[in-house]
């Protein structure tokens, strides 16, 4: 009796979870039965069970297995031209997506409506940011910190900090030269090491020094991306994942809260934020939000400065927005300074237009570090300059949005469907929009002169059509566009006269084959281990799952004097 009595007390709890787990499961697959009935677009080999799982293994398989996803949707992307949209039914592992390709869509998403940031979105960006921040967060909060934040990263303040970036380039510049005419070298791990002493140098007023040696948090940061995937269940099921990211987001958190009271204190004492000299204007972004905070406290509770505190709670997200422009600022910079370089190294006859501008503007022989430090305003005149970053990021963007649906909103694809957008996400995919026939010309090619051609040219696409989104688009395009925009300015003003980066993947392939172990040879001839797929179009520079999309094994190159 007693044992029955047990079992019934275990089983029915049991039961009704099994039941409540298949009601909700039956009801998520209707609904995505009636969409499909309704006429939204949908890959073929959907199934009631696996969605769309299966379809988009097969893509997978025929790819390099570290390919960024978007890779797998080329053939989906052309299949759904006349919707510019379409449904991926991720059951049973994530919420079914609408996969946007098209800005008439994007522009209803993203600014129309302005479709919030997924709830799970969250969750899936905390080993790496740390909590809630502009990336994740809605509605007033997020004002409240845009705004905290917006003055740090405004054109003017842009301009101010060129020296600091300038001086970070001369050590690039060094670590190039190291190499000339010398041994393959992954560029993309250089670019990563400037990346984050800039954006360090230029948010949170500390120079980590991080080209010559690597600094404990670009390891810690660079370890919790290796270890991390917004997608991929072999990534995401592995159990030492959530342990290796906390140990290395504990070393993030704890630097970044002790520089961040640091910055807090000279703030009080209003020292300058570079050096101990006299009080000026506040010079990094969380000098610039931290002065503004010291200020609306000080009105609203009338504290002396003298015992004004830095409110923890504050400090928290403070210090996750800090990893998220740590997090954001290193891997578009990086990724984008790699593959302008590629794409120059593709075209000579591009090179040569960007050579002479830099002539023209710097004029044959000048110290150009100098003159960027006396006269920042002279990038702005750089424009062939910033036309070739233009393209380069609109063939590689280094990222996409991500929307959740609400039962108010629905969106119309290009056949007039309607599409309710409750229990749904909308991923705007930049790599699609940017590369869609009906809006660009010549859509695949490297062309830079169409960002400086007038209305009416063959070339010629607005920039308020949505269709270019590497910052993304509306109220909550990125915040940091303008720094960055500066960064890869100065990295070609300051390089692409000296120095000629070629690709070695070719190279690189004899060194890992002269490499491999005798077990892998093995493995290899007995069929065991099998040779990866080539990737598609035949570019070997390939964009990687990695957050920012980077450039496949790192982009091993090699580097001449001009």
């Amino acid at each position: 009796m007693a044992t029955a009595k047990i079992l019934f007390t275990l089983g029915v709890p049991l039961l009704s979870s099994m039941v409540y787990v298949l009601y909700v499961g039956y009801q998520r697959r209707s609904r995505i039965y009636r969409l499909r009935r309704h006429g939204v677009a949908m890959p073929a080999g959907w199934s009631w069970w696996f969605g769309h799982l299966k379809v988009l293994d097969q893509k997978l398989q025929q790819l390099p297995s570290d390919a960024n996803v978007y890779m797998a949707m080329e053939d989906m992307v052309e299949d759904h031209a006349n919707t510019e949209v379409f449904l991926m039914d991720y059951w049973p592992v994530f919420q079914p997506v609408l996969m946007i390709s098209g800005p008439d869509i994007a522009i209803q998403a993203s600014t129309k409506y302005d479709l919030p940031k997924p709830r799970d979105q969250q969750e899936s960006f905390r080993p790496i940011i740390g909590g809630p921040s502009l990336i994740t967060m809605n509605e007033q909060q997020w004002k409240i910190w845009r705004s905290l934040f917006s003055s740090g990263f405004s054109a003017s303040h842009m301009l101010d900090l060129v020296p600091t970036i300038v001086d970070s380039m001369e050590v690039f510049c060094e670590q190039l030269r190291s190499h000339v005419d010398k041994d393959v070298f992954k560029l993309d791990d250089m670019a990563t090491h400037l990346a984050m002493e800039i954006i360090t140098k230029t948010t949170l007023d500390t120079d980590l020094n991080n080209q010559r040696s690597e600094h404990e948090i670009s390891h810690a940061l660079n370890t919790i991306l290796n270890w991390h995937s917004f997608w991929d269940p072999r990534i995401l099921l592995n159990p030492l994942r959530p342990i290796v990211q906390w140990y290395y987001g504990r070393i993030l958190k704890r630097f970044i809260g002790k520089e961040l009271q640091k910055r807090f204190d000279e703030m009080k004492l209003g020292r300058a934020a570079f050096s101990g000299g006299p009080p000026t204007r506040a010079k990094s972004v969380v000098a610039m939000a931290l002065d503004q905070y010291i200020s609306q406290n000080q009105k609203k509770d009338l504290a002396s400065l003298d015992n004004l505190q830095l409110d923890q709670d504050f400090a928290q997200i403070a210090s996750n927005q800090i990893r998220l422009f740590i997090f954001a600022g290193n891997d578009t910079t990086a990724t984008s300074i790699v593959y302008a370089y590629h794409m120059l190294a593709l075209h000579p006859d591009e090179l040569s237009t960007l050579r002479a501008e830099l002539d023209a503007v710097f004029g044959v022989g000048g110290n150009v570090a100098d003159q960027l430090r006396e006269k920042p305003a002279l990038i702005n005149q750089c424009r062939y300059t910033l036309a070739v970053i233009k393209e380069t990021m609109r063939l590689f963007p280094p990222a996409s949005s991500l929307r959740e649906g609400t039962t108010a909103v629905s969106l119309v694809d290009r056949k007039g469907t309607v599409i309710p957008t409750e229990g749904l996400n909308a991923t705007i995919m930049h790599r699609f929009i940017h590369t869609n026939p009906r809006v660009w010309p010549r859509p695949m090619e490297f062309l830079p002169q169409r960002w400086l051609v007038e209305p009416g040219h063959e070339l010629y696409v607005s920039t308020t059509s949505g269709a270019y989104r590497p910052f993304e688009h509306g109220p909550r395009n990125c915040i940091g566009q303008t720094l960055v925009l500066n960064e890869l300015r100065i990295a070609l003003i300051m390089t692409a006269r000296t120095f000629h980066i070629t690709p070695a993947y070719d190279e690189w392939d004899a060194i890992k084959a002269a490499n491999e172990s005798s077990w892998m040879k093995l493995a290899r001839t007995l069929g065991i281990k099998k040779d990866e797929p080539k990737p598609p179009h035949g570019e070997r520079a390939y964009q990687t799952s990695r957050s920012g999309a980077h450039p496949a094994e790192g982009y091993p190159c090699r580097v001449t004097l001009v």
